[in-house]
């Protein structure tokens, strides 16, 4: 438990952690899990609105088509966001890019509040552009700020903190849009516009909160800001060692500028870091987890729970990642990411197989159904103890301070990308495959476990250096060996 106690200890970190996530990674969970619940009544709005101009109904596919494009605007938004978010931080720094990150919220909750009022399901689709715009910038720029605002032996835990308020929002919006609070049917505008509050909370917050020394000191060369921000983030104790550290990290990025998105695929020394970051970031989109998710209502229905409490038994999904994003929070920094990544994918393709061998037999054994639901929420579990939270932090640790932004846009991009063509491609998975709709996720599952591995370096408890220094004689092993020595020729006849 000392990385808790670490936190404890260090307050400002932990408010720091609470105000960057909380308008950060917990709108991404929040304004992607309560969408269902609406769903019918903001269908019913969009006919009656189109009614209501030609004098002509819609369509059943044409509301179908209206509503795509509502849930699908939100990944649209998110994947322009991730590639904004670069930029952000490079000219406005790491805290004033989450702030500025707001004015897309606010906008977006301001035309989801009059959306009804003005007659406009076009008010709807821009709002969940902007929501997911704001999305996709948070996303990127939080683990990087936490991750460079942290101490070398916490810094695992503090970026996965970003899954912590990814899962809690997931929760939150799940309660908040129960029939009884803002599910109801007159309800919907201030549900899509509450959205507002935590975008508000972390104006409120975050600028009395220091920014990312890192940033401060290799990007801006401001030592004696650096030095302030410090002391505020770790309290009184010893910060000449790890000033030391951040100096020689500013040594080694002396001349360099900011690297491009498309460099990172033309240098050979970030060979090993941008290939991990395409193959796990693709992994975690691909593993299978939004579909236990988008299954979970239609087997809780066939295993008995009636209609009307479905939504409640849904909560328990959201709750399951929660807690295990919290417990690899604590046990990231003990067991290592590659223990966690490797346990996570491995355990999602053990319950994935089951879950596969239970839909297969329900027609023969009904109890089977109740084995489906155990492996959801299982699934779920290993989740959130590895995959979920551990990829966040790769951009973060795996590049350097040139490197980092860019990382994060193609990691955000990439991510986005994944969840689009997922949405898309998952209703026809199951119609093609039926039963069988897990196995292609069983194979990324694995191939993300083997991966891990192979090829993706420990990093628990070193400086962001030593990570760069280790991933370089990787990059280039031959040229870290030195030079191959050669003997002087042999004289057989007087070899003893």
């Amino acid at each position: 438990m000392r990385p808790v106690n670490r936190l404890i200890q260090g307050r400002i970190l932990l408010l720091t952690i609470c105000a960057a996530g909380i308008g950060g990674t917990f709108q991404f969970g929040y304004n992607l899990s309560f969408m269902p619940g609406p769903r019918s009544h903001i269908q019913e709005f969009t006919n009656e609105t189109w009614q209501a101009r030609t004098g002509e109904p819609l369509p059943d596919h044409l509301i179908l088509l209206m509503w795509s494009l509502i849930v699908s605007l939100y990944p649209l938004g998110g994947l322009f966001g991730a590639l904004l978010a670069g930029p952000l931080a490079i000219t406005l720094g790491r805290k004033k890019s989450l702030l500025v990150n707001n004015i897309f919220v606010v906008l977006a909750a301001i035309l989801f509040g009059f959306s009804r009022k003005a007659g406009s399901f076009e008010m709807i689709m821009l709002g969940r552009l902007l929501v997911g715009v704001s999305a996709g910038v948070s996303m990127n720029i939080q683990p990087m700020y936490l991750g460079e605002s942290a101490p070398k032996e916490l810094r695992g835990a503090v970026a996965m903190s970003s899954a912590i308020f990814t899962a809690l929002g997931i929760v939150m919006g799940q309660v908040v849009g129960l029939r009884e609070l803002l599910g109801d049917p007159q309800a919907w505008p201030l549900l899509l516009a509450s959205c507002l509050v935590p975008g508000v909370l972390q104006l409120a917050s975050l600028p009395l909160l220091p920014e990312s020394p890192r940033y401060l000191l290799i990007d801006c060369g401001d030592t004696e800001a650096c030095l302030a921000a410090l002391r505020r983030l770790r309290g009184s104790g010893d910060l000449a060692r790890e000033l030391e550290e951040l100096e020689e990290e500013r040594a080694a990025c002396q001349g360099c500028r900011a690297r491009r998105p498309w460099e990172l695929f033309q240098h050979r020394a970030l060979r090993r870091q941008v290939t991990s970051l395409v193959v796990l970031g693709s992994a975690m989109e691909l593993c299978g987890n939004d579909l236990m998710y988008a299954y979970a209502s239609s087997v809780f229905q066939k295993a008995g729970v009636p209609e009307a409490k479905v939504q409640y038994a849904t909560i328990g999904t959201g709750s399951c990642e929660l807690l295990m994003a919290i417990v690899s929070c604590v046990a990231v920094e003990r067991m290592g990411r590659r223990v966690l990544l490797i346990g996570g994918y491995s355990l999602m393709a053990c319950w994935g197989s089951i879950f596969t061998v239970a839909l297969c037999l329900q027609s023969s054994f009904p109890w089977t159904l109740y084995l489906a639901v155990a492996c959801i929420f299982a699934s779920i579990l290993s989740f959130g103890i590895g995959p979920a939270g551990v990829t966040g932090i790769l951009a973060t640790e795996l590049f350097d301070q040139m490197a980092r932004p860019a990382a994060c846009m193609v990691c955000g991009a990439l991510m986005w990308i994944m969840l689009f063509l997922v949405s898309l491609g998952f209703p026809f998975i199951m119609e093609a495959l039926s039963h069988f709709l897990y196995v292609p996720f069983l194979g990324v599952c694995v191939c993300g476990a083997i991966y891990t591995g192979l090829f993706l370096p420990e990093t628990k408890g070193k400086t962001l250096q030593e990570i760069s220094e280790e991933l370089h004689r990787l990059n280039f092993p031959r040229r870290a060996q030195g030079p191959t020595w050669r003997s002087p020729e042999v004289i057989q006849s007087t070899e003893l």
